[in-house]
């Protein structure tokens, strides 16, 4: 037994070195290259998962960082968070637009713009980055007109040209030129097309952009651009960086669980589910107090959905229209309208949202069918509700005075003015004009508080 017990120890010793001995050992970080992915509309869990990854980057001290993009664009302060976080790195950071036929659109041209490196694989574009006001573009007022509509009159100077819109929209048009400008600047980039592509949205594709000196390479994967960009000299801060990129390993980053749940939560569908959900169950417990489900539910759903409003181009005058029409619909349980409150807020409540989020912002709307679906059965709900009041009016009462009168009720004992009946299993004094028997049937014809006016059937 103690020879069969040494044998076991003495493998069970030997087989871990020997998997220790046999396995890879894993590269240095200063040989790999983290890989991050976008792919989406760029807005706040976007945000929170790049700066996480460049943190992971700077503390382990990787070679390079990698951003892969493919975007229609996304939420001015999410790409402004991105975009200082970038700056900021001390781990150089190529923002690679791939696979062929993906875009960086929007927001994603200054975060392209804002890299250390920027390439595009073939068939790829960007551009398309003038800034959307939320609630859409307001119209010119009456009788103001941009100056270059006006036709210039014989022997008068040229006016100069002016941003279209009104002063606000002009403002934040101008500070995304000289935004986006800077960062051409920093990086020796086409300053001229950045200007392009914010006053008047220009696109280029991934050729005429390496022609035009908006970005620094084609790519056709990431094996290839860390092959091309071996050997290239950049700036990080005050210091000169000479890339060694040539077969570096490429570890990709997937988003924590933090960043999941941030954007299933900023998902506008599960947003407006939220909202929905968080609006009944406090309906719910009003009508049920004492239910506590579908108040703690309710609250809570409520109060996430408001979270994710916070940080979503969020149309107010859609979530007002939400809030009315929920209103008109529970006031319809209440006031007899004949569906004319449940009709209305069920309009109101379509459209407030179908207009909710901001559908100018790319990536950020509710799908149409869910609105629809919703729409649907609260409409089924509301018919029904109707149907059952118009019952309910046609149903014989069953409590109160109007209940009693009419009813048949049984003489206790021979009375000839006022004597004693039993109705619905009690006694009352009651009054008759005609003389009674015991057991004689009779009609309540009125109620005077705890008199009964009877006579014979």
């Amino acid at each position: 037994m103690r020879r069969i017990l040494a044998l076991l120890f003495a493998c069970c010793a030997w087989l871990p070195a020997q998997l220790v001995l046999s396995a890879d050992p894993a590269p240095p970080a200063a040989q790999i290259a983290l890989l991050l992915e976008i792919d989406g509309p760029i807005g706040p869990a976007t945000s929170h998962y790049i700066s996480q990854g460049l943190k992971r980057a700077a503390e382990r001290g990787s070679a390079i960082v990698i951003l892969r993009m493919d975007t229609p664009g996304g939420l001015d302060t999410a790409m402004r968070d991105i975009i200082k976080d970038i700056l900021a790195s001390p781990v150089p950071v190529i923002t690679f637009v791939a696979p062929s036929g993906a875009r960086a659109a929007s927001a994603g041209t200054y975060i392209l713009y804002a890299s250390h490196i920027a390439a595009m694989a073939p068939a790829t574009n960007l551009g398309s980055a003038t800034p959307v006001p939320i609630g859409g573009e307001p119209a010119a007022p009456d009788g103001q007109q941009d100056d270059k509509d006006e036709p210039q009159k014989p022997g008068e100077e040229a006016k100069p040209a002016r941003a279209p819109g009104g002063a606000m929209e002009r403002k934040v048009v101008n500070d995304a030129v000289a935004y986006l400008r800077s960062l051409a600047q920093l990086r020796g980039r086409n300053v001229e097309w950045a200007e392009k592509a914010v006053r008047e949205g220009a696109n280029l594709a991934a050729t005429d952009a390496l022609e035009q000196k908006v970005i620094d390479l084609i790519a056709t994967d990431e094996a290839d651009l860390l092959a091309k960009i071996h050997g290239r000299k950049l700036t990080l801060g005050a210091t000169e960086v000479t890339l060694a990129t040539q077969g570096l390993a490429v570890e990709t980053v997937e988003p924590d669980w933090r960043t999941e749940l941030l954007s299933v939560i900023t998902n506008p569908t599960v947003a407006y589910g939220l909202l929905l959900i968080g609006i009944y169950g406090l309906m719910f417990e009003g009508y049920n107090p004492g239910a506590v489900l579908p108040g703690v539910a309710g609250a809570i759903c409520l109060l996430l959905a408001l979270f994710a409003f916070q940080v979503l181009p969020v149309n107010y005058a859609g979530l007002a229209l939400i809030v009315l029409g929920t209103l008109l619909v529970v006031a319809e349980a209440f006031v007899p309208s004949f569906g004319t409150l449940g009709v209305g807020g069920l309009i109101a409540f379509v459209i407030g949202s179908i207009i909710l989020f901001d559908t100018s912002v790319p990536g950020f709307e509710v799908a149409m069918p869910i609105i629809g679906g919703i729409a649907f059965v609260a409409g089924l709900l509301l018919c029904g509700m109707v149907w059952m009041f118009a019952r309910s009016r046609r149903r014989p009462v069953v409590t109160g005075v109007e209940q009693i009168v009419g009813g048949t009720a049984e003489a206790i004992a021979d009375f000839s003015e006022q004597g004693i009946v039993r109705l619905g299993g009690e006694t009352w004094n009651a009054r008759s004009s005609a003389p009674l028997r015991a057991g004689q049937r009779v009609r309540v014809v009125k109620v005077d508080g705890l008199l009964l006016w009877v006579e014979p059937l």
